[in-house]
């Protein structure tokens, strides 16, 4: 037996830790909420979560466990098929429905997660008569969706309207079928919220199709939480989203657009068509998400408070900050060694954030990206707070 591959796998993994890049996961011991257990050195200890993406408090909501109990009692267990052989129900369907009006579009489709979704959006509807101008942040799904279809690739950079429209013209140049423009419509390590009516505005100037992924949108951003687009009085003309963060954080993606599009997805998306039908009990629960959502104005209200709040208790203790008004609220340290010492020294302090650093954010901009949720109280961000102030004096950042 050669051991050549693990001998090499050893050395490049010891060099990922010694550069302080190495992950780590903890265990939680309990349902994701506000306030969660997790384990350390043998016992179970109480510790503020600051970094989920449960930002309507839903993981644990008592309600949306019933209904997903129900389903299971209704539907089984699991479909043990693809959606196309024998893995559709009415449930399914119903919920893909739900979605589309919930976002107000023609018609939704149903993946495992959004990262398949992304994955399997664009090769269904483009080949290399095509050309997609894509957002240089956005999110490593839709990156390899790209990679994975013949479309000529162009790239604008992070928000900037100038560049996409040099972009649009470079790609308009090429005379091709479809143009379609791909970005997040929040993006996930600054909560920088996409410029939508420009966007909308220059996908209409060229005749190409604006695709949005709104998973860190949905449930928060717009009426009823219906996204980014809707934040603006505008729609997408694709838009991509999860179940596994707002709408109850669980699992499961979709894609929502018009009935062509959705309708191609159905015949072609690889993604969609070579894996299982989503769980039975993820279906009722979501069901059960969209309609807590919708009516959900206090919820966001609460969650749009906490991120206030919390905001400016890190700036009044002295922290860079990234602007912006999203639950998202990155902390500035720099180095990928101080974000991972900040964050261990918080967990020891009883606060769970998680530091990122290259490859997923630039060298040199690591970070500590907090993520407020409704599910918080006052009394638990202001001992994050604290313990924040304590940590970075400790550790010379403040």
């Amino acid at each position: 037996m050669s051991t050549k591959t693990y001998d090499r796998l050893r050395q490049e993994l010891a060099a990922i830790e010694q550069d302080g890049l190495y992950k780590r996961e903890r265990l939680i011991t309990s349902p994701q909420s506000g306030e969660i257990l997790v384990q350390k050195g043998g016992s179970d200890a109480p510790t503020i979560n600051l970094c989920a993406n449960n930002y309507l408090g839903l993981a644990n909501n008592p309600e949306i466990i019933e209904a997903a109990a129900q389903a299971m009692q209704n539907y089984g267990y699991g479909m043990a098929s693809v959606r196309f052989i024998c893995g559709t129900t009415d449930y399914h369907r119903e919920l893909e429905q739900t979605i589309a009006d919930f976002v107000q579009l023609d018609d939704a489709i149903l993946y495992a997660a959004c990262f398949d979704a992304n994955g399997g959006v664009f090769e269904p509807l483009l080949t290399d008569e095509d050309a997609i101008v894509s957002d240089s942040l956005n999110h490593a799904s839709i990156i390899d969706g790209i990679r994975l279809c013949k479309a000529k690739r162009y790239r604008f950079a992070n928000n900037d309207m100038a560049d996409l429209e040099a972009q649009l013209k470079a790609a308009r140049e090429a005379d091709p079928r479809t143009i379609i423009i791909a970005t997040d419509g929040v993006f996930s390590m600054d909560g920088y919220i996409a410029n939508v009516p420009e966007l909308r505005q220059l996908a209409d100037k060229y005749d190409a199709l604006l695709m949005i992924d709104d998973c860190h949108s949905t449930g928060i951003l717009g009426p009823e939480g219906q996204g980014t687009a809707a934040h603006y009085g505008l729609k997408p003309d694709i838009l991509t989203g999860t179940l596994g963060k707002s709408l109850g954080g669980a699992a499961g993606g979709f894609v929502a657009a018009a009935q062509p599009v959705i309708d191609m997805l159905r015949q072609r998306s690889r993604p969609y068509l070579f894996s299982n039908s989503l769980p039975p009990a993820i279906v009722g629960g979501a069901m059960k998400a969209i309609e807590i959502c919708r009516n959900g104005d206090d919820l966001r209200t609460k969650l749009m408070g906490n991120t206030q709040y919390f905001r400016a208790g890190l700036e009044m203790a002295g922290f860079e900050l990234l602007p912006g008004e999203h639950p998202i609220i990155p902390v500035m340290l720099g180095e990928a060694e101080l974000a991972q010492k900040m964050a261990n020294r918080l967990d020891e302090l009883g606060v769970y954030v998680t530091g990122f650093f290259y490859p997923v954010v630039p060298l040199g901009k690591a970070r500590i990206r907090t993520q407020m949720s409704a599910g918080l109280t006052t009394q638990m961000l202001d001992q994050a707070i604290a313990a924040f102030a304590q940590a970075g004096e400790e550790l010379g950042v403040l």
